[in-house]
């Protein structure tokens, strides 16, 4: 006799040590075997062929919703990739010129230390140091400003700068302040130098290893960089001591430190002691501003549509919130912006269309393109999309998904020239952005009265980044087009300059500012003095000066705001906006600030919803056998109070678990006699040892979770309750 599939079915093996995500698989109700047979064989046929039809219908479904997944976490994946990298490179570039003058500085002190001489075989193989005067134990240092009291946001900055080190021919350590850490001592900041320049060759607590090492051949041409990353947080007479054993071996091995200070120059003398001090030889070296970084990382990330990605009015309002109430690093920003982009792929079905929907563009030869094949037909139920549900689909597809890129494009055109016409007055570009996004004061643009009415008639006002107030009447933006009548003539001619860069390669914007900037050279050349000139004229060539520059400064004016009333459309009101743009503020701020405790009861009791489970679904939180131990354990744990009596809840459980299914009970009534009975192939191997560890385990797993108190001494026979309601 052949042996059944079902023989042939194994499960793999499972170890107790196996940690990945499980599910608990119910038996599903099996259909019946035995069907009637009807009259005739054509409809059974029919029955035959339409299950058939469905479960293909189904399986297609189920492999396209599949396609669909992937699609969306490769999407992400790509998205995030790419905002990484973008960030990397803009943080790089801010720094190379600070990175390549530092640089410079190694190598001319590296050159003066090698131009005292270097000592003998007999003396630089020695196990002490050479006896010098004082002033050949000075240590070249660098002292590197961050303007920034969070370390957090430099970790990478100096990890960059040891790496742009290496590139320039040095041997460079990296010691942070867990290295100077008074518990490890001296020795522990030796071993870590010893490891990183050495290789991890020697891990010894010994400098004279490091001095052998280099007075090798192929090793003494080079100098050596030791990066203490953030000196503030170091243990002073740790760091002292390490600043003084340094000194004494500077002849041998020439060590450049450079320190990196927090916010002020003075950080030396307050942690060192004063004869460490009197060992270093500081030069000064400022990184860019926090500000500075946090606008180039907006620019490049959510300005400028990098990845495909976008953040609406709420979320990018949360975003801002988050960093001027919280720490205010960047690299809270930049997670906000990652949980953001997570959320987005997970929530929101078509995504799976971002990436063929911004990326490609429409041919000429009247094909059907990639832009058209990327956006469903679903995408004509979005909301965004009921204005142009009166033309064809097809073209309703391929206009709206071609239009978002040249919409984005300007949009950040206009944002970026804002930006600039405001740098002046301090305005940030996360404030222009928040601003930006707002369909209101889209709305209000349209209207000459933003920018028309002065400052002195608008009581209210709201805040920036830095504490400047803005009236509340056009905001930070109707501010910042105000500001530009009141430029002087260099000023304007230079913010003209900044915008022919901007807006290269959009044609609609590139045009009117070069004719704007053809006008101002003009008059400029018109109304320069010749030498001869009489006292009169000049006075009567000042008073048309003036006149002509606010001509000039009024055509300005008008043509940012036509700028930012035409071309400065939000995403929230561009077609199809729902499948790069994610505006669900409430997932994003549950998921960064989130309540880990409430989330685990919710998790609990609706723990069907995730496995997929039909029949607890069905049971409306009643307790039943088939429920997960852990939920079957947190349901009976709501009939209690504070105190749960272990005994109690045990015998509970253990009903429920030798709790017969109710079809189980109605067949064995409805087939009384043996031989009409069917057989389950199920095994009944439950007994009280398997339910007590069952038990044990459910109430340590809520232990861990944090919903429960296991028992104490005092009274052992209750568990206490820790979280209430929902």
């Amino acid at each position: 006799m052949a042996p059944s599939a079902a023989d042939d079915l194994s499960l793999p093996h499972i170890s107790d040590n196996d940690l990945k995500p499980f599910f608990v698989l119910h038996k599903g109700s099996t259909r019946q075997q035995h069907i009637k047979k009807s009259v005739g064989s054509t409809s059974r046929n029919v029955k035959v062929n339409l299950s058939s039809s469905l479960a293909a219908s189904h399986e297609a479904e189920v492999v396209g919703d599949q396609l669909h997944e992937n699609l969306r976490m490769k999407n992400f994946h790509n998205a995030w990739v790419k905002i990484e990298s973008t960030i990397k490179d803009v943080l790089h570039n801010i720094n190379a010129d600070v990175f390549n003058e530092i640089d410079g500085w190694v190598h001319k002190s590296f050159g003066a230390i090698c131009s005292s001489g270097k000592p003998d075989t007999n003396k630089a193989t020695c196990s002490y140091p050479i006896v010098t005067d004082v002033t050949a134990k000075q240590i070249f240092t660098a002292l590197v400003v961050m303007n920034n009291m969070e370390f957090v946001d430099d970790l990478q900055t100096f990890a960059d700068l040891g790496i742009h080190l290496q590139s320039h021919g040095c041997h460079v350590a990296n010691l942070s302040s867990v290295d100077f850490s008074a518990k490890n001592g001296i020795g522990g900041c030796l071993k870590s130098l010893s490891r990183q320049i050495l290789k991890g060759s020697i891990d010894a607590a010994d400098i004279s290893i490091l001095a052998s090492w280099y007075m090798e051949q192929e090793n003494s041409k080079q100098p050596v960089v030791v990066i203490v990353e953030d000196m503030d947080r170091c243990s002073g007479p740790v760091l002292s001591d390490f600043i003084l054993m340094l000194s004494e071996w500077v002849i041998k091995i020439p060590v450049l430190l450079i320190l990196g200070v927090a916010t002020t120059l003075d950080a030396p003398k307050s942690v060192l002691s004063s004869k460490a001090v009197q060992h270093l030889s500081p030069f000064k070296f400022f990184l860019g501003s926090p500000a500075d970084r946090l606008d180039a990382v907006i620019e490049a990330v959510l300005v400028k549509p990098c990845s495909g990605f976008l953040v609406g009015h709420k979320v990018a309002a949360f975003i801002r919130n988050c960093f001027l109430r919280q720490d205010g690093t960047l690299t809270s920003l930049v997670r906000a912006v990652k949980m953001a982009i997570v959320q987005h792929f997970l929530m929101e079905p078509l995504s799976f269309t971002v990436k063929g929907l911004l990326d490609e563009e429409v041919t000429q030869s009247g094909e059907p393109t990639s832009l058209a094949e990327a956006c469903p037909k679903q995408a004509l139920d979005l909301p965004s999309c009921m204005r142009i549900l009166s033309e064809p689909k097809t073209e309703a597809l391929l206009g709206g998904a071609s239009k978002m890129k040249e919409f984005l494009n300007l949009w950040s055109c206009v944002v970026l020239c804002l930006y600039d016409a405001g740098k002046n007055q301090k305005a940030t570009l996360l404030d222009l952005y928040y601003e930006a996004l707002d369909p209101k004061l889209y709305n209000l643009r349209h209207s000459e009265y933003l920018e028309s009415q002065p400052d002195s008639q608008r009581p209210s006002s709201n805040h920036g980044l830095h504490g400047q107030s803005f009236r509340n009447k056009g905001g930070l933006i109707g501010h910042t087009i105000r500001q530009v009548r009141d430029l002087p003539p260099a000023a304007l001619f230079q913010l003209l300059e900044k915008w022919i860069k901007q807006t290269d390669g959009v044609n609609e914007i590139h045009e009117k500012v070069k004719e704007l900037q053809l006008q101002e050279k003009f008059e400029d050349d018109n109304l320069k003095e010749p030498a001869n000139r009489s006292r009169r004229q000049t006075i009567r060539n000042n008073g048309n000066l003036d006149k002509r520059t606010k001509e000039l400064n009024q055509k300005a004016a008008a043509l940012i705001s036509s700028m930012a009333r035409e071309h400065m459309q939000p995403i929230e009101c561009i077609p199809f906006h729902e499948i790069v743009c994610f505006k669900n503020v409430d997932k994003l701020q549950a998921a960064l600030l989130g309540d880990p405790r409430r989330r685990f009861q919710l998790d609990l009791l609706e723990c069907h919803s995730f496995l997929k489970c039909s029949c607890c679904s069905k049971s409306c939180n009643v307790p039943i056998s088939s429920m997960h131990d852990t939920t079957l354990m947190y349901t009976l744990a709501q009939e209690h109070g504070d105190l749960i009596n272990l005994h109690d809840w045990y015998q509970s459980f253990r009903s429920i678990i030798f709790q017969r299914p109710v079809k189980e009970r109605h067949r064995s009534k409805s087939s009384p006699s043996p031989k009409k009975r069917k057989t389950t192939t199920e095994p009944q191997n439950i007994t009280e040892a398997s339910v007590q560890a069952r038990f044990c385990r459910a109430v340590t797993e809520l232990q861990i979770t944090g919903l429960l108190r296991m028992p104490s001494k005092r009274r052992p026979d209750y568990v206490q309750r820790v979280a209430f309601g929902l």
